[in-house]
């Protein structure tokens, strides 16, 4: 894998925080942390920051491991080999117990500050921070460019919400470039009080105020004196380090106006997909600048017979002999059968074919395949990796449905999410 050569080889190193225990994607992270969740048919989440730091000449990265770590490890194992002659690498630093620190990490600062002893023998002048569970392309190379124009200790990713979006972020205020003060989650009654120069175009559009994306730019010395010494039992970013850094350093806002959304539940997970099927998506796949690296594969096309298709992606491997499908994510080795109508759904796939005597066997045995049998119908779903749907089932998700939690599927926000593995019988109904 070659490293597009922007920045010098010990300019910067990057750090994505594999994230926490996931709970509000549950049940997506029962087996699996955020960023090992499936995304787009074919991805990870965290294929996400990593592509975004090569295409950017960020070609040395850590990304901390904590929950269900391990189908997360064997990704980035499986997945990111770089040339001999290249300095690049994605290292796993798993959460571990030390005399220093015997605990499991406690936040965001915690989880980097215990990864320090492993980040500090490599040389750079900066540490990019970033999370392994957001959807979005930056370009991190104008974001350095900038935190070294202003001579800024730390720059702050920083997107223009509004004010209905607004209580829902941490809040910056800015006045020429500089953060001079925040606020964490405001209520509507003292957003007037915050509003920033967003740009004559946010401004149309009533984005007047500053949320944090919690993407960070910070000189390497300082963050290790932080880390280590200033604030050296502060646990998290965004709720500590970053307040009181306001004002006692010089904090940059780096304001992007892309597209960019926080998985962090089930809906906007969901969302965050369906949207991919856009004539036009505002998170652009297509992109060969911005090349999207996962895993490869040597999979056979996608084969598709007698199907009515209406903005549908479909990963390679798929067989797909469904009468409609519209609005669907189908991911890799996804089978789909005759008569089928599936509408809204996002199909993760699944992890290996089976062979002609397994499923004589399982035909047997009473066990549909994996994949999704005859005749059924599917809307408003996600069905996680080697689910076994038989024949004439129906699931219509929507806001009729009260959330609740069973033992093949999860309710949450109108989304019915069938189990990873689950096996849903024939003439099934939710």
């Amino acid at each position: 894998m070659a490293v597009r050569t922007i920045t010098h080889a010990t300019e910067i190193l990057s750090v994505i925080l594999g994230g926490g225990a996931g709970s509000r994607l549950y049940p997506l992270t029962a087996t699996r942390s955020k960023p090992a969740v499936p995304i787009a048919g074919k991805y990870r989440l965290v294929d996400i920051p990593i592509s975004n730091c090569l295409n950017n000449g960020i070609g040395r990265m850590f990304v901390l491991t904590q929950f269900n770590s391990a189908s997360l490890n064997r990704h980035i194992k499986n997945t990111y080999h770089f040339s001999a002659f290249s300095r690049a690498f994605v290292d796993i630093l798993a959460a571990e117990q030390t005399p220093d620190n015997p605990t499991w990490f406690q936040g965001t600062a915690d989880a980097v500050r215990q990864g320090l002893r492993h980040i500090e023998p490599f040389e750079s002048q900066y540490v990019l921070i970033l999370s392994g569970d957001q959807l979005y392309q930056m370009d991190f190379a104008a974001m350095l460019d900038q935190h070294k124009q202003a001579g800024a200790d730390i720059t702050i990713a920083t997107i223009p919400v509004s004010d209905r979006e607004a209580p829902e972020f941490g809040i910056l205020k800015s006045e020429e470039g500089m953060i001079t003060s925040f606020i964490e989650k405001p209520s509507p009654s003292v957003l007037p009080e915050w509003v920033s120069d967003t740009g004559d175009e946010m401004k149309k559009n009533g984005r007047v105020y500053l949320a944090s994306m919690g993407i960070y730019i910070f000189n390497r010395n300082l963050l290790f004196d932080i880390l280590r010494n200033e604030f050296k039992d502060a646990t998290d970013f965004g709720k500590e380090i970053m307040p009181q850094s306001i004002g006692r350093y010089k904090v940059a806002s780096y304001q992007y106006g892309g597209y960019w959304t926080d998985i962090g539940n089930i809906r906007s997970f969901f969302e965050a997909n369906i949207e991919l099927t856009e004539e036009i998506p505002a998170f652009d796949m297509f992109d060969s600048h911005r090349t999207i690296y996962t895993r490869s594969r040597m999979l056979p096309p996608a084969k598709i017979s007698g199907t009515t298709m209406e903005k549908v992606l479909v990963a390679e491997g798929s067989i797909i002999s469904a009468s409609r499908m519209e609005r669907c994510v189908i991911g890799i080795r996804s089978r789909v059968g005759l008569g089928t109508t599936v509408v809204d759904t996002y199909m993760m796939g699944s992890d290996s074919y089976e062979t002609l005597d397994e499923l004589a066997d399982n035909k047997r045995k009473g066990v549909p395949p994996v994949g999704v049998g005859e005749r059924c119908y599917i809307r408003n779903s996600i069905l996680d990796k080697n689910v076994r749907i038989g024949n004439d089932v129906r699931i219509n998700g929507g806001s009729h449905l009260e959330n609740k939690d069973h033992p093949l599927y999860c309710v949450k926000d109108g989304i019915v999410v069938i189990k990873k593995g689950a096996i849903i019988p024939d003439d099934f109904t939710i």
